[in-house]
């Protein structure tokens, strides 16, 4: 069931990197690191895949997700956990990609892009 980021969570989330933690259908764990990590509403995050096949095949086997958002400067980080769906073929799909190509010219369009349902939030 989702939860609400908190409003301080959301503006603490701003221009951060986050590191995802997925884990294949037998246990074994991958992390990646994401520079395209945004809120899309109070409930959910997304990130683009633009070559993770780690990632991606974890999450097609398993949906569980973790995120941790760090900030070097305060010394505070926070974690998600939650349920990711991809999407391949989407108006959200379509949104992030034109955001990414906005923002990052010269790297290549997403493979998917990643919603994630977040159902609990730690610092």
């Amino acid at each position: 069931m989702p939860v609400k980021i908190p409003q301080d969570v959301q503006q603490f989330m701003e221009g951060k990197v986050g590191w995802v933690a997925t884990a294949a259908k037998d246990g074994t764990p991958n992390v990646s690191i994401k520079g395209s990590l945004r809120l899309i509403d109070d409930s959910h995050l997304v990130f683009a895949d633009i070559n993770s096949l780690k990632t991606r095949k974890n999450l097609q086997e398993n949906p569980k997700v973790a995120i941790m958002v760090f900030d070097n400067e305060s010394r505070k980080a926070y974690l998600f956990s939650g349920t990711a769906e991809l999407f391949d073929k989407d108006p959200l799909y379509d949104r992030v990609a034109k955001g990414m190509k906005e923002r990052m010219p010269n790297l290549p369009g997403p493979k998917y892009v990643v919603k994630v349902t977040v159902e609990a939030v730690d610092p």
